[in-house]
């Protein structure tokens, strides 16, 4: 967020300078911000944690795992809350929320429609802070039969399918052209997700995570009918 808006300001004043050079030069000086950092994953003591399950999974068809996370996300004055939920296979973003607050409302907003339009995963995988662990959001799994998984504290790769979401999503669209509201970061995300989804990626073998996803179930159909 800094050095975006540091880039900002230089270019106002006629530097002709890119942002991945001002975030470059940035971390080589060993600046850092003074201001209170949001923090995305605050445990709460009195909700239950769950074990993660994911360890040794081989992960090899869409609705096997689904995993959510929140980041914060910066606008011109401050910043907002982002939840996605994604299916862990074919890397697809099955649905998303942004909020000005951090509790467990718009995690289960998110929730919902996923499982609404898409059905239900065997595992459902998170981190531990309050908005996953709470009462809503696992009653609302629970009730649909799924298994909850739950990082280790603190375990940046536990989640590292939905951490390489937030790099993309923060580099090739937040910094580049940093909202101005929140109105303008629902529009210019609810453009990047559906160009997201529909471009190929090199992780699954030049295919975009929808034709990773509905292929899957589209071969499922053809062998059923071939073998009645």
């Amino acid at each position: 967020m800094v050095t975006a808006a540091l880039w900002q300001m230089l270019r106002r004043q006629g530097y002709r300078v890119n942002l991945k050079r001002v975030h470059r030069l940035w971390k080589l000086t060993g600046l850092s911000a003074v201001y209170p950092k949001p923090k995305t994953t605050k445990p709460n003591q009195a909700h239950t944690i769950y074990p993660y399950l994911l360890k040794g999974l081989d992960i090899i068809r869409p609705n096997q795992v689904w995993c959510a996370d929140i980041t914060y996300i910066p606008i011109q004055r401050g910043w907002l809350y982002l939840v996605a939920v994604i299916d862990c296979y074919s890397r697809k973003v099955l649905s998303w929320r942004i909020s000005n607050s951090i509790d467990s409302s718009f995690c289960v907003e998110a929730l919902e429609e996923a499982l609404t339009t898409y059905g239900k995963p065997k595992i459902f995988n998170t981190d531990q802070g309050s908005q996953f662990t709470s009462e809503a959001f696992t009653s609302l799994l629970l009730e649909w039969g799924i298994n909850i998984s739950m990082d280790g504290r603190s375990n940046y790769f536990d989640n590292i399918f939905i951490e390489r979401l937030w790099r993309s999503v923060k580099y090739q669209y937040v910094y580049l052209n940093l909202p101005e509201t929140g109105l303008d970061l629902h529009q210019g995300l609810t453009a990047y997700f559906h160009n997201y989804n529909r471009r190929w990626h090199q992780s699954l073998n030049r295919r975009s995570p929808n034709e990773t996803y509905q292929q899957f179930f589209c071969k499922k159909r053809e062998h059923r009918e071939r073998n009645p």
